[in-house]
């Protein structure tokens, strides 16, 4: 089929007139050297890249195709500094030459945003028109028509004009050759075993003997070949060929098949060739025989999927009269053609009339979907259905094909789906017969449907399918076998990639193909073997969206955490939430993404690091706006959510932004759990790349979220760095509130000398700027320093602090103050005056709704009801206090609550159940960094061990408590450590080093003025010494 430069009624090869004047005839040559040729006239256009161009373009033929992907064809990796532009130059050529052949009708490059499309008939192309021959010829072949089919082989065969492309550097015209080359040797094969069947002996010589030096070493060429020259009568040579193509494979390490050295030995022998030639193809065979047709993909090692085989299975056998179709979904490579072909098999026994399988080439490199007509054409083909019966129309078709279904049972496999538009025409109905449909697309609209999502393999799976495929002994290393699946994803299709590249390669070990993964720039490029690569299997989905949801996909790439919401990827994508929540739907219903739980995405790794792959095509410009639009996202909503969840900070304002952003969350501190990786990553941004000044901002915005969940560690140092930039702006209100926060972690984490210099700073800015809210939190920061490290004058900083708070008439920071001042005075033995204060701040914490103060009250009246020796009542509190802290979701305090219900499970005569609630502590204190309730959990420990009388392990824990203690200067717990410690030495005859410790615990304690301590002390003195006199 032709361009013409004007238009007409009917399209038909040849030279056509209307109008009295000749029309042009346009084609577009890819096969040899790419040109464009009009009539006699040639044009070999310019430069490489610009035939790579058209090539690119003539390709894809009436379909878009992105800047990106043309980008990429073009420049491979390595694309000019403006690539669009140098784009634009060769398509602007193109056109130019285009017009100057066929005038001002003919084809059009269309450009639109992002994309450009070649309008013209694909049959012009002349690699498409060979490509559609092949594809009809294989048709016509397998519909049992080989006379037509033969035909069809010999018009594609004058078109070919060489290998395509010819010339032209890059990977992607590597890739073209290698398909086409493959397509035109499988097509001379086809049409040479159609020839030997029809008894044309010399016309099969005629198109195999130049192949066969190319091909050396490929048994079919050779094969046939020899067939075809025995029936010839020219069995001298065909033998000659057979040993020659038998000695270049065993020098080439490759086994001759036993077919080959069935034919070699038939040849010697002169048996007849009709004889030799291999068995017709199953479309012949089914017409002479009752047999059913199984074309389902050859069946590989299988690993897992038992629950998804399960369901189908279980779905066809619950199945009475009509059959339900079946969707298998999910991201490119994770294995639905395999679940679906193995689901097949298993249940044969069932559909007894046949295994279909067609490929409907959604996500082909290489051709377009293939059409419902084409697709019904080519099923009814497989059922046995002559050519020459089929109808042309999809109507008709689709009649035929569901009165097959309904009076039949059989399974067909619709692999590769392209959407629901394409698959409708396709399921029958009310059936007899399972049609098992697979797609990167989610087929929800698809009616009386079961559908199966796959995600990845479980990592146990993975690791399987490796050691399954590679063997024991290449798989013995079980860390780096695991390593290895997890830097495949655990995907499918890149664990038998991964494989199949350490199959041709013996020599690497496991070990070796791990650091290559882990060393290479990009993993996913690595992901690759003689004919597979994940980064192109990845790019026909990409390729296939539009250019808005593109770009978004490839601003995902570049989010810093694992997983976000809507308003994250708008604020990277810069578009509306709305429309960004629509893009995101479609991204999802391509399996680009998942939805993990409700409105919260994730991208799978090796999506994402091809996402970031792509973005980096992206300007640098473009990339830091984005990213910096994500900052101040979760900047924003950060310090909305921290208002709510941590009402009693001193806040700094943020400013202005350019529009306000309305605070849709139920729970802040759910969006501060949900979120949190997101924001330790953010913090972690702004610290590398972003300004000292965002950096101070975040780090203001998350301290009491950091503080609170006991990310101790992370918040000094971000803190730290938020102080020095304030102070080096001259700002005494923000420097002040800084220093509070530095305050607050610091002694949170155990640094209290730190702590108190810096409450002391922050206390005279506040008096020098008379800022009273300022100073009632310097000396309440100043009081909690004071009371771990057990000094007198913590309570009188807290009254201070209290009497500020009651002239301002704020019932919150009241409670606060109160609360800190119940806890004070419980260190040093004053219980009486504890309660009444712990009350006092309950209520107002109650007045104000404020459930952490309310958490915070009710555990500090337990810690108090224990040391009373009520016990019940301690338990009563816990209960209130952990009631509301499971609303609350903080793990650092949750890990603090279950040491001190430990104390009293304790004290309460169940060593056991406290032994675990301290162990399960104990990890979590670590991880925050909260050193001295670590502290606290390790001399729990060791005194429920020497309850059980397990001294000797308790003497570690005991001497880590104090080691811990003496690190961050907390008397109290140093005391305490010295004491415990003591006794266990004591009660493992270490008398001596007992005696030294309860000594410098007792002065310690008399040092400080905490008289029940000071008590204790005696009394393990006492006891030791009591015992040791009557032994």
């Amino acid at each position: 089929m032709v361009i013409r430069t004007e238009p007409v009624s009917l399209s038909t090869h040849g030279t056509c007139r209307t109008g009295g004047r000749a029309l042009v005839e346009l084609r577009i040559l890819l096969l040899g050297a790419v040109a464009l040729q009009a009539g006699n006239e040639r044009s070999p256009l310019g430069s490489p890249k610009e035939r790579l161009t058209l090539a690119s373009l003539a390709w894809d033929t009436g379909r878009t195709v992105g800047v990106d992907t043309l980008v990429h064809r073009v420049w491979d990796d390595h694309p000019p500094a403006k690539p669009r532009e140098a784009l634009y130059v060769h398509i602007h050529h193109i056109r130019k030459t285009i017009w100057a052949l066929a005038g001002p009708n003919a084809p059009a490059v269309i450009s639109r945003t992002h994309t450009y499309t070649l309008q013209a008939d694909p049959d012009t192309v002349d690699l498409r028109h060979y490509l559609n021959l092949l594809d009809q010829s294989q048709g016509l072949a397998e519909g049992g028509s080989e006379r037509d089919a033969l035909k069809a082989y010999q018009a594609a065969s004058r078109l070919w004009g060489g290998e395509p492309l010819a010339g032209l550097p890059g990977a992607w015209a590597t890739e073209i050759r290698r398909f086409v080359v493959e397509k035109n040797l499988a097509a001379a094969l086809k049409q040479a075993d159609i020839a030997l069947r029809l008894g044309r002996f010399e016309e099969a010589v005629a198109g195999l003997q130049p192949l066969v030096e190319q091909h050396s070493t490929k048994e079919p060429v050779a094969r046939q070949l020899a067939l075809a020259l025995h029936g010839c009568g020219r069995t001298e040579e065909a033998a000659r060929l057979m040993q020659r193509t038998l000695h270049q494979l065993r020098r080439s390490g490759t086994d001759p098949s036993d077919d080959l050295a069935r034919i070699h030995q038939g040849i010697l022998i002169g048996t007849p060739v009709d004889a030799l030639l291999p068995a017709p193809p199953t479309s012949l065979a089914r017409r002479s025989s009752s047999g059913p047709t199984d074309s389902l993909p050859p069946e590989g090692i299988w690993v897992g999927r038992n629950s998804e085989l399960d369901r189908m299975t279980a779905a066809s056998a619950q199945a009475s009269g009509s059959v339900r179709p079946q969707a298998i979904t999910g991201m490119a490579g994770s294995g639905k053609t395999a679940l679906a072909a193995r689901a097949a098999r298993r249940m044969h026994e069932r559909f007894p009339d046949g295994r279909l399988a067609i490929n409907l080439r959604g996500h082909s490199l290489h051709q377009p979907p293939m059409a419902p007509v084409e697709a019904l054409r080519e099923l009814l083909r497989r059922l046995g259905t002559p050519v020459q019966e089929l109808p042309q129309d999809l109507e008709s078709l689709v009649t035929l094909w569901r009165a097959e279904a309904r009076n039949r049972r059989f399974v067909a496999l619709l692999d590769d789906a392209a959407g629901v538009e394409q698959v409708g025409p396709l399921l029958p109905g009310e059936s007899a017969s399972l049609i098992i449909v697979t797609s990167r697309y989610q087929l929800a609209a698809l009616p009386r449907v079961q559908h199966i999502a796959l995600d990845v393999l479980a990592p146990a799976d993975a690791v399987a399918l490796l050691r399954h495929t590679l063997g024991e002994e290449r798989t013995a290393n079980q860390v780096e076998t695991a390593t290895l699946a997890r830097l495949c994803g655990y995907l499918p299709l890149a664990l038998d990639i991964t494989a199949s590249r350490l199959l041709a390669r013996p020599s690497w070990t496991v070990t070796d193909l791990v650091k290559r993964y882990n060393q290479a720039p990009r993993r996913l490029p690595e992901i690759r073997d003689s004919y597979r690569a994940m980064t192109k299997v990845l790019a026909v989905s990409y390729q296939a969206l539009t250019p808005v949801q593109q770009r978004a996909f490839r601003c995902l790439g570049l989010h810093f955490g694992t997983e976000f919401g809507p308003g994250a990827a708008a604020a990277l994508s810069g578009l509306p939430v709305d429309e960004t929540e629509y893009v995101l739907e479609e991204l999802l219903i391509c399996h680009l993404i998942a939805e993990p739980a409700p409105h919260r995405y994730q991208l799978h790794d090796l999506l994402r690091e091809y996402a970031a792959g792509l973005a980096e095509h992206d300007s640098a410009t473009d990339r830091h706006h984005s990213l910096d639009r994500l900052l101040d996202h979760y900047l924003r909503t950060a310090d909305q959510a921290d208002r709510r969840a941590y009402p009693h900070r001193l806040r700094i304002d943020l400013p202005p932004a350019a529009a306000s952003l309305v605070w849709q969350e139920d729970d802040a501190q759910r969006w501060f759990t949900t979120e949190g990786p997101n924001l330790l990553a953010a913090l972690e941004y702004a610290r590398a790349h972003g300004s000292r000044g965002q950096l101070a901002m975040m780090a203001h915005a998350l301290a009491g979220f950091l503080s609170s969940e006991g990310y101790l560690t992370t918040a000094i140092t971000v803190l730290r760095e938020a102080v020095a930039y304030w102070q080096t702006i001259e700002s005494a209100g923000t420097t002040g509130r800084a220093l509070i926060d530095f305050a607050t972690v610091c002694a949170s984490a155990g640094t209290y000398d730190t702590a108190i210099e810096s409450a002391r700073t922050a206390l005279e800015i506040a008096e020098n700027t008379a800022d009273v809210a300022l100073e009632a939190e310097a000396l309440h920061q100043l009081s909690i320093a004071f009371w771990h490290t057990a000094e007198p004058e913590a309570l009188k900083l807290q009254q201070r602090a209290l009497r500020l708070r009651l002239a301002k008439s704020d019932r919150l920071q009241q409670g606060r103050s109160f609360n800190m001042m119940g806890t004070i005075c419980l260190s040093f033995g004053q219980q009486k005056e504890a309660l009444k204060y712990f009350l006092d701040g309950l209520a107002r914490f109650r007045d104000v709704g404020d459930r952490r103060g309310q958490f915070i009250a009710l555990n500090n009246m337990a810690e108090l009801y224990k040391e009373t020796g009520n016990l019940d009542s301690a338990i009563s509190a816990y209960r209130r206090s952990i009631k509301l802290l499971q609303a609350l979701g903080s793990k650092g305090q949750y890990a603090v609550l279950q040491i001190n219900l430990a104390d009293t499970l304790r004290a309460s005569g169940k060593p056991r159940e406290a032994l675990e609630l301290y162990r399960a502590a104990l990890p979590v204190l670590r991880s925050t960094g909260d050193r001295r309730s670590e502290a606290i959990a390790r001399n729990g420990i060791g005194k429920v061990l020497q309850d059980t009388g397990r001294s000797e392990e308790a003497l570690a824990h005991h001497a880590a408590a104090l080691a811990i203690a003496r690190t961050i200067h907390s008397t109290l717990e140093e005391i305490q450590a010295l004491r415990t410690l003591g006794e266990a030495e004591a009660a493992t005859g270490r008398l001596a080093q007992a005696y030294a410790h309860l000594e410098t615990g007792l002065a310690q304690s008399r040092r400080i003025g905490v008289r029940s301590e000071e008590d204790e002390t005696l009394a393990a003195l006492a006891r030791i010494w009591h015992g040791n006199t009557l032994s």
